[in-house]
């Protein structure tokens, strides 16, 4: 008896071509998101440094901008923006709308220390910035003149005790994370320091070969390069490890104070940016960040490379705030 069924090969036949409708439709109304989200990168990213030209936040930001854009098929450019020892710049990138392709480039000074002594600064650190990426970390090193007798950590406290009045530490600037990491090796050896803010490395290191200052505290790219004409001696680095640009420097640990805290360079994204965008500019750096050439000229430059996520870099912020908030705090330190 006749049926109405449809045969077997009539039922894949009619299901097949629904399946190349329901792809055709599927495809359409994808296409206005895709053309969207192509969009969203049409115009040139552009990291703003609240530094000048020629600094490590710099050197940074054009390393890592140079790959970024062939990544993003997109212009990067590299904006310095000085001024207010970084803050001016974060005061500006929070005030972005929401379509334009900007990130911010900081350090703990803008994005930790800033916060917590400034009473004005017109922006807040948590509120308008969202963490990107992670990208390098750096110790600091403590330094003495040549003129100073002596050339291991112990022997220094030992002299700064007996000499207390002798006992300056000279730092880049005022407010600085070095500042704040001198007055924590004084906290830790139970020694009295006076700090002595410059208006740079450049006097600093000036009077501390000079011996006009007998002791500083910078950044390690900043000082080796002296330790390694012989114009000055670092003691100890502030790294939880030996720094692979130093394997001669024992760590504070290593020489006897129990002390390790490093500095960074973190990308960060005005609160306004949609969330999509700022993932994408998230695992895109993350991508750059493991490029073993990216990698060779951060360290050529005397910097150590970090690949993180947004949830490490996240993690990494709230670590570093526990640890420096109590110190910065407990220095009444007032600009």
């Amino acid at each position: 008896m006749p049926t109405n069924h449809p045969t077997p090969h009539r039922m894949t036949r009619r299901a097949a071509g629904l399946l190349a409708v329901a792809g055709v439709m599927a495809s359409i109304a994808a296409a206005p998101t895709a053309a969207r989200a192509q969009a969203q990168l049409d115009s040139p990213l552009h990291i703003v440094v609240g530094y000048a030209p020629g600094g490590a936040t710099d050197r940074v930001a054009r390393i890592v901008g140079e790959k970024l854009g062939t990544k993003l098929g997109v212009p990067v450019i590299v904006d310095n923006k000085p001024g207010a020892g970084g803050r001016l710049a974060a005061q500006q990138v929070k005030l972005t709308p929401a379509n334009q392709n900007v990130l911010m480039l900081a350090n703990p000074a803008v994005m930790v220390v800033a916060p917590l002594v400034f009473k004005d600064n017109n922006y807040d650190a948590e509120r308008d910035f969202v963490p990107v990426s992670h990208v390098n970390a750096y110790d600091f090193a403590l330094a003495v003149s040549p003129t100073l007798p002596v050339r291991e950590l112990p022997h220094l406290l030992a002299w700064m005790r007996a000499n207390p009045q002798q006992a300056n530490v000279g730092v880049p600037a005022t407010g600085s994370l070095p500042h704040f990491f001198g007055l924590m090796v004084g906290e830790k050896a139970r020694v009295q320091t006076q700090v002595i803010g410059y208006r740079g490395s450049a006097p600093l290191l000036n009077d501390l070969i000079g011996g006009q200052v007998p002791i500083a505290v910078d950044t390690e790219d900043v000082v080796l390069p002296q330790h390694n004409a012989g114009k000055l001696r670092i003691l100890a680095l502030s790294g939880e490890k030996r720094s692979p640009f130093a394997p001669n420097i024992p760590t504070f640990k290593e020489a006897g104070l129990d002390l390790a805290a490093t500095g960074w360079n973190t990308f960060f994204a005005p609160a306004t940016m949609p969330k999509d965008k700022v993932e994408r500019f998230a695992a895109s750096i993350r991508e750059v960040m493991q490029d073993p050439d990216t990698q060779r000229k951060f360290k050529d430059s005397g910097m150590t490379p970090v690949v993180s996520t947004q949830a490490q870099t996240a993690a990494m912020l709230k670590a570093y705030k526990t640890q420096w908030a109590p110190v910065v705090q407990k220095s009444g330190y007032q600009p």
